[in-house]
């Protein structure tokens, strides 16, 4: 089986984020970016699969600027065997992204495409959806477990996360994959790994030539920071704290 796994790199998810002055976006200047938390969880699944024998290549894409070799090494580092880099320096909308993956997904043939159900920039839980679309393969989000089943390991058994709770899901190879936190611990690459890592194969492509309308659909108007929270109030006992209601409540009423 070939694994392609799609990564993105975000500022990272120890980084209290900060929306420019000038309400453009977000700030990325001088803060630390790393690999999207959900697609380290898809990379460490892939690795998982080749290490029980189910997969014998794992390729790893990631679009975005040249400085974004570092969280394709760190995936190289994790166990991927080689990775591809569609370089622009433009902030691609989702539909673009799904279109520059589809264009990889028909080069490299793969039997399964991994992404996190979502980068945590943005929250668009976009891409993976609109990939097996314009793929044309089936497609199971959020998952929290994924085997390999069926004569010839030709189909997937995937449990994923639903409002309700979890529910399972059989599909058949090739097929789009998202994956959720819960599907698994990522591993820290190991110093060697890391100097291993460099000696791998890394392919840096322009996204410009792979004949793509990137233009973006949407015009973003202002970004804001949300509201701070009201500090909470401490009470020394259960009675403070009925009668603390109940004042607010009056006051909510006399409104």
């Amino acid at each position: 089986m070939k694994i392609l796994v799609a990564i993105k790199r975000v500022v990272d998810h120890n980084v209290r984020i900060r929306v420019r002055p000038d309400g453009s976006g977000v700030e990325t200047a001088g803060v630390r970016l790393s690999m999207n938390p959900f697609c380290k969880n898809a990379v460490e699944a892939a690795v998982q699969l080749a290490e029980a024998g189910h997969a014998d290549e794992i390729v790893v894409v990631s679009i975005g600027p040249k400085a974004a070799t570092d969280v394709i090494l760190t995936a190289l580092a994790m166990g991927a065997h080689r990775g591809i880099l569609l370089e622009t320096d433009e902030a691609l909308e989702t539909l673009a992204i799904a279109k520059l993956l589809a264009k990889i997904v028909a080069e490299e043939t793969p039997d399964l495409v991994l992404l996190g159900k979502q980068a945590i920039d943005d929250d668009s839980n976009h891409v993976g959806q609109m990939l097996a679309a314009l793929t044309n393969r089936p497609q199971a989000t959020f998952a929290s477990e994924i085997k390999v089943v069926g004569p010839g390991n030709k189909a997937l058994e995937v449990t994923r996360e639903v409002d309700s709770g979890r529910e399972t899901v059989a599909l058949p190879l090739p097929a789009v994959v998202t994956a959720d936190l819960r599907l698994n611990t990522p591993r820290n690459a190991a110093l060697p790994m890391v100097m291993k890592a460099r000696s791998k194969p890394l392919a840096v492509r322009p996204a410009a030539e792979c004949g793509v309308d990137l233009a973006p659909r949407l015009v973003v108007e202002k970004i804001s920071p949300p509201a701070e929270r009201v500090a909470g109030k401490t009470v020394g006992s259960s009675s403070e704290l009925a009668a603390y209601i109940a004042a607010e409540v009056s006051q909510m009423e006399a409104l």
